[in-house]
């Protein structure tokens, strides 16, 4: 054995010791302790589980479920569990695991033969209490991806089978569990006794796996309904479904056999015709003076807001068309967050004074000057862009903050039309692996940061977790509130966005903590193939990001 040189970032000590330790014994000889159990480490800035042995000089930074990456793991190992207790429990059944929803995952079952009560849900919770009881290890096995195909196809993975045939390596890993095997694309915890909480509920017409996050560990939030979110979520799943394009898998398959342009209009199509009845709701109230458009980052709020003003000239109403950006407080006056740095998605950072005395005004039917925000100055500037309503006019409000009550309190509520626009991911990777929603979002901030924000791939992945902190806390709890709810995203998008988003996540050195983040979602893109930007049209959401479009943003 030869002697390598690590150092550990817990406790700042670094180690002389002979090769081939796992992470788990160097946790163990070096007495690390977090707040709660280890679960794996970044080692070089690279995600490893407690199994992986040390065979170069490493840094080594040990995380717990409080970590982004350690809360991955244990999720990615509850869902197995839960996969392979339902599997003993009803054998014949397929397991769907949908997508988030009130701080869980959705899921439902094809095959069962059998109303689904809490009687099954008691049996399936008990036998995984069982599972983790008897610390039944989740063990990595490398092997030739032509023989984990068949292994897939074996055990009726059949659709994890499929997208593992566009794998362009010779070795991939698989993951047994027991009797059972399975992958769910990025590592696992060592064994069943590291999950140490989960429940399972009835929801809807399927079942709610509910895990603790990262901000609470140690108890599992209640249980909320979302029927509006839920709804949408539904309504993209049964389209997609029609449209046999579920999983990846179906999406290149288009791409192989020259098909893909045609399910490119087809979307655009529908979301042109959601688009569509949406103005002609608003035309059919009769009331509205007023369109609130909110949603979450780069969920593609400005391409919205532009279509469904187009929707609505047609029905003969004038657009007048407002960003809350414009009423920023100067940048002395914007609030900081924990870190010192500024909030600029605190509902505090609006100037909200000004903002409603303008909206009263317009809507009196005065002339108002609207100001433009310079960001690099960080101040208002009034520049004479002056707008007045019309009586066939409409106004249209786009911001973060455009659901939340406090905005538009003193505007009576037969004047609103609320719209929460999100990128709300429809399909999966295979049955049980959705795609999150956020990692859609991600990448085409990402793109479009990069494109025409000149920020690196680094700065706005370091900046993302802020963001997204932001958005729980201004956004999302106010998404029921919206009177429609639209679906951004696109079955193809991500082929699309994959050439871009390759190129600039590439860019992300190995020496940053970033690397890590960069590489998971490179690995994540390595399984859609390409889909040719050409068949995007140029009024589509996605030129809001890769360029092209005919809009002016």
């Amino acid at each position: 054995m030869s002697k390598l040189t690590i150092f550990i970032k817990n406790n700042n000590t670094r180690k002389e010791l002979d090769d081939g330790y796992t992470l788990q014994q160097i946790a163990e000889q070096e007495n690390i302790k977090l707040t709660y159990p280890i679960l794996g480490a970044l080692v070089n800035n690279k995600v490893r589980d407690l199994n992986a042995k040390i065979y170069k000089p490493s840094v080594i930074s040990f995380f717990d479920i409080t970590s982004p990456y350690g809360q991955a793991m244990y999720k990615r190992s509850a869902y197995f569990l839960f996969y392979k207790a339902v599997k003993d429990i009803l054998p014949s059944v397929k397991l769907y695991i949908q997508h988030s929803i009130s701080g869980g995952k959705y899921c439902e079952f094809e095959n069962l033969s059998e109303p689904l009560t809490q009687e099954i849900v008691d049996k399936i919770k008990a036998r995984m209490r069982e599972l983790i009881a008897l610390d039944i290890p989740f063990e990595r096995v490398e092997m030739l991806t032509e023989d984990a195909i068949k292994e897939y196809v074996k055990h009726g993975l059949t659709d994890k089978s499929e997208i593992f045939k566009y794998r362009s390596k010779i070795f991939t890993s698989v993951y047994r569990l027991d009797d059972r095997i399975n992958y769910y694309y990025g590592f696992l915890l060592p064994s069943t006794r590291y999950i140490h909480l989960f429940d399972v509920f009835l929801y809807e017409t399927g079942l709610l796996l509910k895990l603790p996050s990262r901000k609470h560990p140690t108890f599992l939030t209640p249980v909320r309904n979302f029927p509006k979110l839920f709804s949408v979520y539904r309504e993209y799943k049964r389209w997609v479904t029609l449209m046999k394009v579920p999983h990846v898998y179906n999406i290149n398959d288009k791409i192989v056999n020259g098909e893909i342009g045609d399910l490119i209009k087809i979307s655009e199509a529908l979301h042109e015709k959601i688009l569509g009845r949406i103005a002609d709701e608003i035309a059919n109230r009769g009331s509205v003076k007023m369109i609130l458009i909110s949603g979450p980052s780069s969920s593609g709020k400005t391409t919205t807001c532009r279509r469904l003003s187009i929707q609505l000239n047609i029905l003969g109403y004038h657009i007048v068309q407002i960003s809350l950006d414009d009423f920023f407080v100067e940048r002395e006056f914007t609030p900081r967050d924990c870190d010192g740095e500024y909030d600029f998605e605190a509902f505090e950072a609006l100037d909200i004074e000004l903002f409603h005395s303008t909206m009263f005004r317009l809507l009196k039917g005065e002339e108002v000057e609207i100001p433009s925000f310079n960001f690099a100055l960080g101040k208002k500037e009034w520049k004479g862009n002056k707008i007045k309503m019309e009586s066939n006019s409409l106004l249209v409000l786009e911001g973060i903050h455009c659901l939340n009550p406090k905005l538009t309190s003193n505007i009576p509520e037969e004047y609103k039309y609320k719209m929460f626009v999100s990128a709300l991911t429809s399909i999966s990777v295979d049955s049980q692996n959705p795609i999150p929603t956020t990692d859609n979002r991600l990448i085409r901030r990402l793109i479009r940061d990069y494109k025409y924000r000149n920020y690196s791939p680094v700065e706005t992945l370091r900046r993302w977790p802020s963001v997204r902190a932001g958005e729980e806390k201004n956004i999302f709890p106010y998404q029921e509130n919206a009177d429609i709810m639209f679906n951004s995203s696109l079955i193809c998008e991500l082929g699309v966005l994959k050439p871009y988003a390759v190129q600039i996540l590439k860019d992300v050195p190995e020496t940053e903590p970033e690397y890590a983040e960069a590489t998971r979602l490179l690995k994540f893109l390595s399984y859609f193939k390409t889909v040719p930007e050409k068949d995007v049209p140029r009024t589509s959401i996605l030129r809001e990001f890769v360029g092209g479009s005919n809009f002016h943003y």
